[in-house]
């Protein structure tokens, strides 16, 4: 499905990024973890509900462990826009944020914006059913420009207490980092508009959202909770992080640490 194009180039003033530390919240007591010295490749994938040509998509983004060379590192996250609701449904985890997030990025290529639509490591993928494999390669490719460190606990039921420490390289210009949280293993029986009668099941689906935190002289030190969503299903929760440049919209680094849920013990990827 198309929208309509982008005139406009967006601004640093537009500019979004995400974090993301994945596993069962659990099971995580207290962890921290820290990127590593290759860029880990965040794929991103703007889909609807409302979009009958968008479930083939998720069902990619669902299985990328086993699409994906053994030794790829990637961050996946599936954000939902707003703009088909109108068609007859209204997408239960649509945000417009995601959608203005989309036109930002597809900006830089001055690309139309529609769903399904996938960004790797910030630069639009066409052809993704056959090139994804060969895109996370090539920024597995490149040396990290940013790191990025998460100390992680739970804050109670209903958040997760967060102490986050990111630094880029001083070439790489103005950039900012985004926390998400992220939740697995959700569905959807759609009664209206395009894939009516369909059970639609998610995984990596955005659910909370702080951010930009602009990296200020290379470097931003943010400490605060995430909320986790109602009714959330802890076991299957991903928090999520990356940093990345608002002048290009390239990613510089993104950070997966899921293992932390199962292990507890500090880890680095």
């Amino acid at each position: 499905m198309n929208a309509a194009p982008l005139r406009q180039r967006p601004t640093a003033a537009a500019f979004a990024a995400s974090l993301l530390l994945s596993g069962s919240m659990t099971s995580m007591a207290d962890c921290e973890v820290h990127s590593g010295a290759k860029t880990s490749a965040l794929v991103e994938l703007y889909t609807s509900e409302g979009c009958s040509s968008c479930p083939p998509a998720d069902a990619q983004l669902n299985a990328l462990p086993e699409a994906l060379a053994a030794d790829a590192e990637f961050v996946p996250v599936a954000l939902h826009v707003d703009y088909w609701d109108y068609i007859g449904w209204k997408d239960p985890y649509a945000k417009t944020h995601f959608g203005e997030r989309q036109r930002w990025l597809a900006g830089f290529s001055q690309q139309l914006v529609y769903t399904p639509q996938f960004f790797v490591g910030g630069d639009e993928l066409r052809g993704w059913r056959v090139r994804l494999r060969d895109q996370v390669q090539a920024v597995n490719a490149r040396p990290a420009a940013a790191a990025i460190r998460i100390h992680a606990t739970l804050a109670g039921d209903a958040a997760l207490a967060l102490r986050v420490e990111a630094t880029a390289s001083t070439t790489a210009g103005p950039a900012a980092l985004f926390l998400a949280l992220a939740e697995n293993g959700l569905a959807s029986t759609v009664t209206a508009g395009e894939n009516t009668g369909r059970t639609l099941s998610h995984d990596h689906i955005v659910r909370s959202w702080i951010g930009p935190l602009a990296l200020a002289d290379g470097g931003v030190h943010w400490t605060g909770e995430l909320p986790i969503p109602a009714h959330a299903n802890r076991a299957k929760l991903e928090v999520v992080a990356f940093v990345q440049s608002a002048q290009s919209g390239r990613v510089l680094q993104a950070l997966s640490a899921h293992q932390c849920a199962t292990s507890g013990a500090p880890l680095s990827e």
